[in-house]
Formats: C-alpha cells, structure tokens, sequence
C-alpha cells in the first residue's frame, strides 16, 4: 500500500510539473510571437494606416513579421459571427479593424473572445464618445483608430452668388442650412446637397449631435417613439425633401460624382469624404468646411457629430500580448505616426496629444488655406458621447422603411409608434 501510495504522490508531482511548465511556454511563445496577423478592409485607407504602423513598430520590434489581410467589411463581420459562435478561435487574427457601431454587439455577444486591453494605453488621450464604443462593463477593449467626426462642406463661389459669405455658416442650424439651400439655388440653379433614401446617415448625424440614438443607454432598448431629437431629425429630413433642394442619388459613384460634377453646393458627412472633394482639382480654391448645422428645437444638440469610424480590436488568441503592445506603441500613443497618417492618407485620429502637431495645423490651399484638419480634430472634442449598442443596421432598416411612409403622408407620431412596435418586435 505505502508503495502504491508513494507512486500515486510522484505521478501526481509531474502532473503538477508538467502542467505548469506548460503554463509557462505557452505564456513565453505568447510574449515571443514571431508573427501577428491582421484583418481590415479598404486599401488606401485602413490597410495603408496599418502598413505604416508596421514600419513604426518594426524600430521596436524588427523581427515581427505582420501579415496584413484585406478583406471586405461584410465578409469580416460574417466570418467573426461564425467563428466565434462555434466557441473555437482557429483561423482567427491576432487583430481586427470593427466599425464602431458593431462594436458593442461583437463585445456582449462574445466577451470572452476579445482581450481586456484597459491600461494599455491612455484613454484619456482620446476623444471621449470614441472611447466609450470599445467600453464595456468598465474595461477597455480598442484602440481608436479614425473619426467620423462630421463637417459641412461648402462651395465658396457658390455662396458668393447667393449673397453669402462662410461667416454667415458658422454654428448655423439645419432650419438656416435650408434657407441658404433655397437662396443657392435661385441664384445658380444648383441644389444644396445629395440625397440616398436608402441612406439615412443624414439621420444619424443629426440625432448624435443631440447626444441620442436609436437606442436608450443600456444600449438595448430602442428609443424610438418617445426620442425628441429623432423626432425632429425626421422632420428636418422632411423640410429638407420639401424646399427641392437635393439631387437623388442611389449609390455611392452618384454621391461623389454629384459634388465632382458641381452640381452641389454642399456635403454634410463625415471628414473621411476630403480625399473624394479633393480628387476634382479644378475645383481648388472654391471649397471650405464649417461646424455641422444642429438642430433647431433640441436645445442640447451642437454644431458637431460623427458618421462612421473604426477602432483596431485584440482576440483572445496565442499572440495576443505582442499584438496589444504594437497598438499602444502605434495607434495607442505615437504623435509623429498620427501625423504620418494625416499627411499620407488624410487620416484624423482622436488621439488629443496629436491635435498639437505641425501636420494637424498645415493650411490645404485646396480648401482656399484653411486648416481643416486642425478644425475637424477641435470639433471631434465636442462630439456627443452615445452607446451605439447592438442593433443600428437592423433599426435603421426598419426606419428607412418608416421615413418613406412619413414622406409619403403618414402622420409622423403614428409613424415612430410602428417602428417602436417593430423594433420591440425584432429585436429580443
């Protein structure tokens, strides 16, 4: 018995010794990856940004190799969601570009699959709202990459033509935005903006100015019926439709080719459009930027609000320590890498410390001098803090959906009552 016992006591030793050396490897092959992996779409945007934080990092780490996958948005959405439901990480990357408003919805549907990144970097270094989508339960788990922080657009000459100079657009609101619109187009027969009906960022940017959302704070409910500032989005949206001062469109070429084209005289969107102005170059010299207009009867709503946006995200994947530590020494921290991304892609980041920087405050002579990169980092600050939650593709369809029954005449209380009832309904 006492010989049973004294081998049962050794296997049970190296048991014990074998686990825990195999604990430590595993740790030390995470800490020395020879190797990460990267999921992002858009060529000359995201993966442009990426490879430049690939040159910066290799300074710090020369032997990591950094593979780079590009990828379309919709088929990175499609392959975490099946992956990741399946509980198993094979296939996965190290790290992955998320819009900000699918964020919340990967981080509640798998948290144990994202890496707790709180203390990597300064979270104070950023723009608050920008933040707050990679937040959940108090723990941090992005780094921010871009901002869809919002301007409007405008042609000079244009407004010189209406009797209007770009002092009269500063810190305007959506009610004067149409006046304007209606002068422009008497005096030169163009129409104020373009309009996709499938397409309601319009409303999206109007609601965020207002600190709101389609949901409530807990991220969940939608907060349609009773959400004042949707309320008056909808209606803005209608008086804009009414005055017959937007051209149609029905897809992206359209969009752009309807300020290439001077056939408008104004973009509401956010500042990642700039390349897209700028590809015209006659029209050098007759464009500026001003403060998004706000809405009139929501007495918090601001000149300053955000569409779109991505922030770069960690897996709970071997790697994952040397992963962290490239995006805090890059997208994290590094001021000459942000301005690096100004002066190559146009990319504006929310990293404060970055907004001090030569790039950040050069003149575009394409924009008549003005510093706009300076003045879109200025208004990213006073951009409303919202939880996007879970769901804002599948309400939005449901208000696409809504706001043509609203053009068409149907009573707009009735109207936000429907979509409350099917939202409710949809999502469970």
């Amino acid at each position: 018995m006492k010989k049973v016992l004294a081998l049962f006591l050794v296997c049970m030793l190296m048991l014990t010794a074998c686990s825990s050396g195999s604990s430590q490897k595993s740790s030390g092959e995470g800490k020395n990856t020879k190797e990460i992996t990267v999921w992002a779409w858009d060529p000359n945007f995201n993966i442009k940004a990426m490879n430049i934080a690939k040159e910066v990092y290799s300074k710090v780490d020369p032997k990591l190799k950094i593979k780079v996958v590009e990828m379309a948005q919709d088929d990175i959405v499609q392959k975490l969601n099946t992956t990741l439901s399946s509980g198993t990480t094979k296939g996965l990357p190290n790290i992955v570009l998320i819009e900000d408003y699918r964020s919340q919805g990967f981080l509640k549907s798998y948290p144990d699959m994202f890496q707790d990144l709180t203390g990597s970097y300064k979270t104070d270094d950023f723009a608050s709202y920008k933040i707050a989508a990679n937040t959940l339960d108090g723990k941090n788990y992005g780094v921010p990459f871009d901002t869809g922080v919002t301007g409007l657009y405008v042609r000079t000459d244009y407004l010189q033509k209406a009797g209007y100079s770009v002092n009269d657009l500063q810190n305007m609101d959506w009610d004067k935005y149409i006046e304007i619109g209606k002068k422009i187009k008497e005096a030169t027969g163009k129409q104020m903006l373009t309009q996709d009906p499938k397409d309601l960022g319009l409303i999206r940017m109007m609601i965020q100015s207002s600190g709101s959302w389609y949901v409530k704070r807990d991220g969940q409910t939608p907060d349609i019926v009773d959400n004042a500032a949707l309320k008056e989005a909808f209606q803005t949206y209608k008086k804009i439709i009414d005055a017959d001062i937007v051209k149609p469109t029905s897809d992206w070429s359209q969009f752009v080719a309807g300020f290439n084209s001077g056939s408008v005289a104004s973009v509401p969107t956010g500042n990642w459009i700039t390349p897209s102005i700028k590809a015209e170059s006659s029209q050098s010299g007759k464009w500026a930027v001003v403060p998004f207009p706000k809405l009139s009867g929501t007495a918090n709503s601001v000149n300053a609000s955000n569409l779109g946006g991505s922030s770069w995200y960690v897996l709970n994947v071997p790697g994952k320590e040397k992963a962290a530590d490239f995006l805090a020494k890059t997208f994290g921290s590094n001021v000459d890498f942000y301005q690096t991304l100004v002066k190559e892609i146009g990319a504006i980041g929310t990293y404060k410390p970055a907004a001090d920087s030569e790039a950040y405050k050069a003149s575009d002579d394409f924009f008549g001098g003005q510093n706009i990169i300076s003045d879109f980092a200025s208004w990213t600050e006073k951009i409303p803090q919202v939880n996007y939650g879970l769901h804002t593709y599948e309400i939005e369809d449901i208000l696409a959906a809504a706001m043509q029954d609203y053009l068409k005449g149907k009573a707009l209380d009735k109207v936000l009552q429907d979509a409350q009832k099917q939202a409710e309904e949809q999502i469970k």
